[in-house]
């Protein structure tokens, strides 16, 4: 098991890692909108659907992968009037590959965030 961990995706700020790699897979906790450079959460559901996903794909490029290597995704919305909007971006991000995924409203996420998601890859 290792840890993974870089500076180009946000700090974490509890007791868990930015992802982990495992028997060949990589399993990340859940990015949120946080601007790692700036250290502010974006605005909008399209700019943190993006911002979360550059986020994961730093992670993901420090483990070693990269995104189109996902193989699972968990979506949190706190809005699932939002779901179009983050589906135009997120597919964006997935072209020709696209994960498995489960999207699913949430009451609330940290620091006010509208949508955190969480990846699972292969090396």
């Amino acid at each position: 098991m290792k840890y993974i961990k870089t500076d180009k995706a946000p700090k974490v700020v509890g007791p868990y890692s930015q992802a982990i790699e495992a028997n060949g897979f990589i399993f990340c906790s859940g990015q949120i909108g946080i601007d790692p450079e700036a250290g502010v959460l974006v605005e909008g559901i399209e700019n943190q659907t993006k911002q979360v996903l550059n986020n994961l794909k730093q992670v993901l490029e420090a483990a070693g992968s990269q995104l189109d290597k996902i193989v699972k995704t968990t979506v949190f919305v706190t809005d699932m009037n939002d779901y179009a909007k983050m589906n135009e971006v997120y597919g964006n991000f997935f072209r020709d590959h696209f994960p498995v995924r489960s999207t699913v409203q949430v009451v609330k996420l940290p620091a006010g965030a509208l949508i955190e998601i969480e990846a699972i890859a292969v090396k």
